[in-house]
């Protein structure tokens, strides 16, 4: 074995480690190796934007895939974990059109369309695979030879050709809809992409005048009086008996107030949509930019007046007073207005649910708008597909049965699972209530939708029916019946926007006269070429970028071809996201895998929370509370950083942040690399085998203890129970083996040595006997089985230093090449000690037992010297009494760990009156005083700490006696002041008690 540094230094580990794992292939798949004997792993990286820059959400979420992938590799899988990067439409055209303005002081229309994707393609050459170097900084064990991008030639076929499919299937449609708006990046978005926000405003109540009744007045209430310029209607509910009597009626709308008194008059109608209790039962109705209000005009056919512009400006139908202004500003203006008529009746605060657009951060507007919409396939299969109860908890668990759990029932069963179960719910109810989709984007950034169109009619209409002829290569009769192979055509009524069933009869008579709108789905290049040079135009619009990575799963793996990687490896395995994408794109990749895959996409699906601070607060730059990643790795290393992280992830719960534990990740990187140092330190042979006759009480304990470690972990890694497995391992390895088992291997190794703080020292012993020297190699067999189990628990989540060590260790010298020999990643996860080993060395649970009970007994011993006002660094004699046979070396191990001066174990001891003592399964253990303490002043000592106790009790009880405190504070905050004067009780009968024992 080589010898390991003293210090541990992260940088040069990780940079030497990582371009081993790359040059020599370690996290290429290979479908070929797939089989019942070699099963396949795989798991998709959710893509991040392409603009992105690695923040704690990303360290989070590739963290779990990493370890998950990583698992399965030891498990002896083939792992395919797949990364790529999203073009992220509206977030990359925005940095891009930034800097343009900023750099040149032009806009993207000074370039044009063509000109204006080659910066943007130049930006992404430029930026676009630093996110990727930074999640590599991590340790990210991706296959990176199929790294891909939702805007690859491959890629973009793919989404040109799902469009033109669900195109053909009638799925897809354009339609004039009322729409979510935002006026920032002045395009379209789905509902999922807008996120509610209080806000706190105004609520105005201004007047109306009935036109048929001069001394009837109407009281309306809004929070946007802005729009009344847009109102056509003023609706109330035909059951309000207070205002159904003025049905058919009108009434004088009051802006703008320039027009003449006949273009103010609307109806009042009676609708059943209007709350008799919202506001004061009148509604005033804006069909261009309120949802519901769009309903109740498509209802009664009320004229559509849009009084604002795509960047959220009023035009000129908004009035003279408000044309040209923002929204906003627009709102003030208006109700100055409405006071100089003197129909403002009053103003009140007012805090309502406002859309935000999640990119821009701005409220959209609702706006009617031409657009693509799509409607959703496979939903009843997505939706049964959704393992909604809670499966089974049965786990092989018995003592030493196998651990095999969780993952594999998903593929039993057929069934998905979310993990946490509660999103199975949230996932069923959105499903239930599904809208169709909005998928067309007004950028240029993005995959344009492959849709032509021209305008004709008459003999022009003929004409382009033997234009298509000739350019389509198909007959008309398949492609009106939608036989096409790659295409799909469409008649559209100019006037009306209804389809037309056109025969090619109706063709050759150019559809008797009637003005239509022709559209050519198809995905062939050269195809479009000719129908641009005859007179056809593309749509301007580009798909949504979720409309590309809905399709993930499959289509980086190579689909429409029936690749060896799709057949291989789809269904994923885990996929790892958040549940703010869960409509997203969760619920879209199941949909989408069903409708052209005919398989679900994944079995499980594990929901992460969200990182926040410790104070609970969402991370922002606002804020400034979003730490670097990058500067935590540079300060204390990539496996810090992980197991700090995960240490603190409990299952599907938002993960409260603290620099500390990335602190504390480092103190644990750095005693597995001193506990390794200390092995290593005593030479001998590397993984000897182990004589049993020779274990000692201590090492069938730890051996014991690593079986317990072993099961919890696996089982906790089954059921995506990170922080469970992290606190599993860190209690074995730092509480278990450093604290106990370590120094009480000392007794055997070389009496004298000590493992402090993070350093390693040593003394010297006098000359072992042969008897001594077989005890200790043996000593040393038991650590490296130990320490060799122990790497491989660890290799998942701290990747670099468990390679570091693995082989610094020597324990990859006698391992097949493909099963540690090369690297840790591909040794054998470690399997519980099964009936057959712990029978053949004696590992019995009675030694857990007796040797708890030691230290135990131990813990007391120590606690006794605190009590007594002993230093912890000075030599005293104990005494003790056994109440059962007592060997040689675990007295030995007692009076070192005790570090007393000696430990006399007798039976026949009776201590003096006063001797500290403690009681055990094992027997009485004094600390006589004798020589130690002066009896009247550590008197004088206990009378001032009880002193001090008694007024701390009288405090907390006085606190608990008050009724202002006691029935007014929150349930956990009396729960603390309660537990905190049983604790006060218990220490003043403890020094009560030490008192009394002087005498």
């Amino acid at each position: 074995m080589n010898e390991i540094p003293k210090a541990y230094e992260p940088q040069s580990v990780e940079d030497k480690w990582y371009d081993f794992w790359q040059q020599h292939g370690c996290f290429t798949a290979d479908p070929a190796r797939v089989s019942d004997r070699r099963p396949a792993y795989s798991i998709v990286i959710p893509p991040p934007n392409v603009t992105g820059m690695l923040h704690m959400g990303h360290v989070l979420n590739n963290t779990i895939q990493d370890i998950l992938s990583r698992k399965a590799r030891m498990d002896g899988k083939e792992v395919l974990w797949l990364p790529g990067t999203d073009h992220a439409g509206i977030a990359t055209q925005v940095q891009v059109e930034k800097a343009l303005k900023k750099e040149e002081r032009k806009t993207k229309h000074d370039l044009g369309r063509e000109e204006f994707l080659k910066r943007v393609w130049a930006w992404k050459e430029k930026h676009g695979n630093i996110i990727i170097s930074q999640l590599k900084k991590l340790g990210c064990s991706c296959d990176w030879t199929r790294e891909r991008f939702t805007m690859d030639p491959e890629y973009s076929r793919c989404v040109q050709k799902v469009f033109v499919e669900l195109y053909k299937k009638g799925l897809i449609y354009r339609g004039k809809r009322m729409v979510n708006w935002c006026p920032v990046s002045q395009t379209a978005l789905s509902d999922e992409e807008v996120e509610m926000k209080p806000q706190k405003g105004f609520m105005y109540h201004f007047k109306v005048q009935v036109a048929e009744d001069p001394n009837t007045w109407l009281t309306i209430a809004t929070t946007r009086p802005e729009t009344i310029s847009g109102d056509t209607a003023v609706a109330v509910n035909p059951k309000d008996t207070r205002y159904a009597h003025l049905i058919g009626k009108h009434i004088l709308r009051p802006l703008p107030i320039q027009l003449p008194r006949e273009q103010k008059l609307i109806p009042i109608i009676g609708d059943e949509h209007v709350d008799f209790e919202f506001g004061t039962g009148v509604l005033k109705v804006t069909p261009a930019h309120d949802k519901a209000d769009f309903e109740i005009g498509q209802r009664h056919k009320l004229p559509v007046v849009d009084i604002m512009n795509p960047n959220g400006t009023m035009n000129e139908l908004a009035g003279e007073s408000l044309a040209g202004l923002d929204r906003f500003e627009a709102r003030d203006v208006a109700v100055e207005r409405l006071k100089e008529l003197g129909a403002l009746v009053k103003e009140e605060p007012y805090e309502n649910n406002v859309g935000f657009s999640q990119r821009a951060d701005v409220p959209i507007e609702p706006r009617l708008s031409e657009q693509w919409f799509l409607k959703y396939p496979a939903v009843a299969q997505s939706k049964a597909c959704v393992e909604q109860g809670e499966r089974s908890a049965e786990h092989p668990l018995g003592k030493n049965a196998p651990v095999e759990t969780g993952r594999a029932d998903a593929r039993r069963s057929g069934k998905m699972q979310f993990h946490p179960q509660r999103w199975a719910k949230v996932y069923d109810h959105w499903l239930a209530n599904i809208q169709d989709w909005c998928i067309s984007r007004q950028l240029w950034w993005g995959h344009r939708i492959p849709v032509w169109s021209i305008t004709c009619q008459g003999t022009k209409t003929t004409e382009v029916f033997h234009v298509l002829d000739q350019i389509l290569q198909e007959t008309l009769e398949d492609l009106l019946e939608g036989k096409g192979r790659e295409e799909s055509i469409r008649i559209v009524n100019a006037e009306t926007g209804a389809l037309l069933n056109a025969t090619v009869t109706d063709f050759n008579h150019g559809l008797n006269g009637i003005k239509v709108v022709i559209q050519v789905a198809q995905v062939n290049e050269n195809i479009g070429v000719g129908l641009q040079q005859n007179g056809f135009t593309q749509d301007p619009d580009v798909l949504d970028t979720w409309f590309s990575s809905w399709l993930w799963p499959f289509a980086t793996m190579g689909w429409p071809e029936q690749t060896e990687t799709l057949k291989k490896f789809y269904p994923t395995t885990d996929l790892v996201t958040g549940p703010d994408i869960i409509f997203f794109w969760v619920a879209r990749m199941i949909m989408a895998g069903y409708e052209f895959m005919g398989d679900l996409p994944f079995q499980n699906v594990y929901f992460t929370g969200i990182i926040r601070d410790k104070q609970g607060r969402k991370m922002s730059k606002t804020l400034g509370n979003s730490p670097d990643p990058l500067a935590l790795i540079a300060q204390y290393g990539a496996d810090a950083l992980r197991f700090g992280t995960m240490r603190s992830a409990p299952l599907g719960q938002d993960v409260l942040f603290d620099e500390k534990d990335v602190e504390l990740g480092r103190n644990f990187c750095n005693k597995l690399w001193n506990a390794c140092r200390f092995r290593q330190m005593h030479g001998g042979e590397v993984q000897a085998e182990i004589e049993r006759t020779l274990l000692t009480t201590d090492d069938k304990w730890v051996l014991l203890k690593l079986d317990a470690a072993i099961r919890e972990v696996t089982i906790a890694l089954n059921e995506y129970k990170f922080s469970e497995a992290t606190a599993a391992l860190y209690r074995f390895f730092w509480n278990e083996y450093c604290d106990w088992y370590v120094e009480a291997s000392k007794a055997t190794l070389r009496p004298g040595e000590t493992l402090k703080g993070e350093t390693v020292e040593a003394a010297t012993a006098a000359t072992p006997s042969t008897e001594s020297m077989a005890q200790k190699a043996n000593t040393l067999a038991v650590i490296d089985f130990v320490l060799s189990h122990t790497l491989r628990l660890f290799h998942p989540f701290l990747p670099f230093i468990t390679e570091e060590l693995w082989h610094g260790m020597g324990y990859a010298t006698d391992m097949p090449e493909n099963q540690g020999g090369q690297t840790i990643m591909n040794a054998p996860w470690p399997l519980p000690l099964d009936d057959d080993f712990k029978g053949h060395y004696g590992l019995d649970d009675c030694y857990l037992e007796m040797t708890d009970a030691k230290y135990e007994l131990i813990t007391q011993g120590r606690n006794l010297r605190r009590a007594g006002n002993i230093q912890a660094a000075k030599k005293v004699k104990y005494v003790f009494k056994p109440a059962q046979h007592l060997t040689t070396h675990d007295a030995e191990v007692i009076k070192l760990l005790l570090n007393a001066e000696a430990l006399e174990v007798t039976a026949a001891y009776q201590p003096t009156k006063g001797t500290p003592v403690v009681q055990s399964k094992l027997g009485e253990l004094f600390l006589p005083l004798e020589g130690h303490i002066d009896p009247a002043a550590e008197k004088i000592r206990l009378a001032k700490e009880l002193e001090r106790i008694k007024a701390e009790i009288a405090k907390v009880e006085q606190k608990l006696a008050n009724p202002n405190f006691a029935q007014k504070v929150p349930p956990a905050v009396l729960l603390e002041h309660k537990q905190r004067l049983a604790d006060w009780q218990a220490k003043l009968e403890h020094t009560q008690n030490q008192m009394d024992s002087l005498g």
